[in-house]
């Protein structure tokens, strides 16, 4: 990635983190759903076996057994793939935890595209879309693991549930050694007069990528990523787009009810503004490696550059 390094796998950084967090904390526990090699939550469970649950390849009961943990003022974090806890364990979560609004912490590993080659059946594109839909859930897309470390610290400290879109592969680092995460609060990355890039998660890097590109052809882009989904920073959003003649919204998720959406919403009603939302169109992935998967699904800074070179045209 243009002028970025690679940061630690937000996996390995959940595993760490929830270890720390345990050395801190004696009512957090990690509940599994027999993937915590893939997800590393191995890393806790080696080093807190006693607050270490094994539940097996039972999503729907893991969800539910950790909504009673948490009446019991224990912190669960649920860990299994995000495919998994969105799709099959949709509705403990909804019913049993929040509706109920408990403290159950979600960590969604394997989001997105980028899944190891498990293809369809394990991708989950529209997981931000379900989640922000729900009373009561926050909705968190680290952009790197310096970001992932300290959101999956203030997911613990909130009463009620959390969604942690967490991501398989090492990203680049976006944020510097002071960077504070707060739940709810933008971010903004770069300045610019010519155009509007908002994005979440590890499309951020993606994004500040596309916009070195565009500034080599005289074209300067701000940047305003959105760690938080929901809660959104609805004033960031709208102050952003004061300063630019139009947006585009750029995610690894469905452009259906994702971030664009999200944008889309408070801007229709506090700002009008013109917008494109940019992201998987409306389809299921595949089984690829990553960077044809990026390439096929147009991810990649070289193909949004050509996006928003197209909606600029469009825009004169």
């Amino acid at each position: 990635m243009i002028g970025l390094t690679l940061g630690r796998p937000q996996r390995e950084v959940l595993g760490r983190t929830l270890v720390d967090l345990a050395d801190e904390n004696d009512r957090i526990l990690v509940l599994d759903g027999d993937l915590g090699t893939s997800t590393r939550v191995d890393i806790f469970a080696g080093a807190h076996p006693e607050r270490f649950l094994q539940m097996g390849i039972a999503e729907q009961n893991m969800f539910g057994v950790a909504a009673g943990l948490a009446t019991l003022g224990w912190i669960p974090f649920v860990s299994t793939f995000a495919s998994f806890a969105v799709c099959r364990a949709l509705d403990p979560i909804r019913v049993l935890i929040a509706q109920p609004s408990l403290g159950v912490k979600i960590a969604g590993g394997y989001s997105g595209l980028l899944t190891g080659l498990t293809g369809k059946t394990h991708q989950v594109l529209d997981d931000i879309a379900v989640m922000r839909a729900m009373a009561h859930m926050t909705v968190i897309a680290p952009g790197d693991a310096i970001e992932a470390e300290q959101a999956i610290r203030a997911a613990a400290d909130i009463p009620g549930p959390v969604y942690l879109r967490l991501t398989r592969d090492p990203s680049p680092v976006l944020m510097g050694p002071g960077y504070n995460f707060v739940i709810g609060r933008a971010v903004p990355l770069r300045s610019g007069s010519d155009i509007g890039l908002i994005s979440t998660g590890t499309q951020t890097a993606r994004v500040v990528a596309t916009a070195e590109i565009l500034a080599r052809e005289g074209i300067e882009a701000a940047i305003l990523h959105l760690p938080t989904i929901k809660p959104l920073d609805a004033e960031a959003i709208i102050a952003f787009a004061e300063h630019v003649p139009a947006i585009v919204t750029s995610e690894e998720h469905t452009i259906l009810g994702g971030l664009g959406g999200a944008v889309s919403e408070v801007l229709s009603r506090h700002r009008p503004t013109r917008i494109l939302r940019h992201g998987i169109d409306d389809t299921f992935g595949e089984s690829a490696p990553n960077e044809a998967l990026l390439e096929k699904y147009g991810l990649l800074p070289t193909r949004l550059a050509a996006v928003v070179r197209g909606f600029l045209e469009e825009l004169r």
